[in-house]
């Protein structure tokens, strides 16, 4: 449920058109360049640049120079992550590879379509993703164990920017600081009691045999990216989903048996165990959320419509309202401003570039003055609920060029970059000279980024 890896550019790469699959096949393949243990073949080269082709995509400089040089970079990470023994199985990717199967299949058309553009069966394509995020993951830490943790000190960021002409400082497009208010709609009773009268269907249905847990759960299951692998959700630690579902999936021991009805934030789920390694445990889950009426949502509406009327009067303030009635916790306990965390770097500031923001929040704040608080709407939070909200503008910042002092988180990410970006290519050119390499005739070429490849 944590862990993400979707690469678009990858679900690119994939999900082209027949023609594509076609011309890689009628390619006569060769190994054309041997980095440590790791081979790269040329119908590789060639399924890089005519994608490249049909997506629209400039190669900077010769294709059959920068590719195949993208390609070994690659491979010397995976050759640092075999050396550094860094594992990662498939079911550490088994979320990242269903949503990006997901995509490719929506892309498509249907799962028909896309065996059919790729010439190869669903199961393949699964692998092929699988084997690819596999590789990724294993590159990300080694570049990660290569960079270290070292932080960047205030004095270093100055530093960097102390003799940097001002027109060489980024632009800094317009970005807001927003605060939000959220009440999840109550549920009926019978609602609820419809949902778990499901899910305790689908229990008796395991229990008597009359079907299997992962039939039903790739037929009814809620939580798509599990879905198609039979609820399937791969080793995890119990850190690595939300608490009451963790509770449960430890405490299981038969893998014959399915948990009672577990809710979560997410909604509600049945559990049956797969297998446990070490301190973690491999499960499948059904999840079924209910479903809202509209009368629930307007009645929610409603009572948010007095809340914002009493702050636009100056009765209540917006940081006091946040406190006494929202029910996002990641927001309530900071007056509901809202946080924009960086994923490459960790790192987190308030504010936002509106493409950045929830589309639903974007869209309400895109027409708001500083101080304005909206009128209630809904949205769909990142858990996957229908919720209702009202944000208050709390700073619009006009684009600008970047300024040391109103910008020194982004400059600080952008100084962590450089630094760490400088490191990698120091280690790329050192790990050349201990590196085996073999290019075959023909593909020895003198305009290399890194000219240690020709030994």
């Amino acid at each position: 449920m944590k862990f993400r890896l979707v690469n678009v550019a990858f679900a690119s790469l994939l999900a082209v058109s027949s023609l594509c699959a076609q011309q890689k096949s009628n390619v006569m393949d060769e190994v054309i360049w041997v980095v440590g243990n790791e081979v790269i073949l040329r119908s590789d080269v060639e399924f890089q640049r005519m994608n490249a082709e049909m997506q629209g995509t400039k190669i900077p400089g010769d294709p059959y120079t920068v590719i195949p040089e993208q390609l070994a970079v690659q491979k010397l990470f995976l050759t640092q992550a075999a050396i550094d023994s860094i594992e990662v199985s498939e079911n550490d990717v088994l979320d990242a590879a269903n949503e990006q199967l997901e995509y490719m299949v929506e892309m498509a058309g249907s799962e028909q379509k896309l065996q059919e553009y790729r010439g190869m069966t669903l199961k393949q394509i699964r692998q092929e993703i699988i084997k690819f995020f596999v590789e990724n993951e294993k590159i990300k830490q080694a570049k990660s164990k290569i960079i270290g943790d070292k932080k960047i000190s205030p004095a270093e960021v100055r530093r960097f920017f102390k003799d940097m002409p001002s027109d060489s400082l980024p632009y800094i497009p317009m970005q807001v600081e927003v605060q939000i208010l959220t009440r999840t709609p109550e549920v009926s009773e019978a609602e609820t009691e419809r949902v778990k009268k499901e899910l305790l269907d689908y229990a008796q249905r395991v229990n008597s045999g009359e079907s299997s847990f992962a039939t039903l759960a790739r037929l009814y299951s809620e939580d798509e990216g599990s879905a198609r692998q039979g609820g399937e959700i791969g080793f995890r630690g119990r850190a690595e989903t939300v608490p009451e579902f963790s509770s449960v999936a430890f405490s299981l021991t038969d893998p014959k048996t399915v948990s009672k009805i577990v809710k979560t934030e997410y909604g509600y789920h049945i559990i049956q165990m797969i297998a446990r390694k070490g301190d973690k445990v491999n499960v499948r889950h059904i999840l079924r959320k209910p479903r809202l009426a509209q009368e629930e949502l307007d009645s929610t509406l409603i009572k948010l419509d007095t809340i914002v009327q009493e702050i636009r009067k100056g009765k209540v303030k917006f940081e006091e309202a946040v406190q006494a009635i929202s029910d996002d916790k990641d927001t309530r306990n900071n007056h509901g401003l809202m946080a924009n965390v960086n994923m490459q770097t960790g790192t987190q500031t308030s504010r936002f570039q509106m493409k950045d923001l929830p589309q639903e929040v974007a869209k309400v704040v895109d027409k708001m003055h500083i101080g304005d608080v909206s009128d209630p709407f809904t949205m769909v939070n990142g858990k996957g609920i229908q919720v209702c909200a009202v944000v208050y503008l709390k700073n619009r910042y006009p684009g600008h060029k970047a300024d040391i002092t109103e910008d020194f988180q982004l400059l600080t990410d952008i100084v962590s970059q450089k630094i760490q970006e400088k490191k990698l290519d120091d280690w790329i050119r050192e790990k050349q000279k201990s590196t085996y390499i073999s290019i075959k005739e023909g593909w020895r070429k003198t305009d290399f980024k890194y000219p240690g490849w020709l030994k």
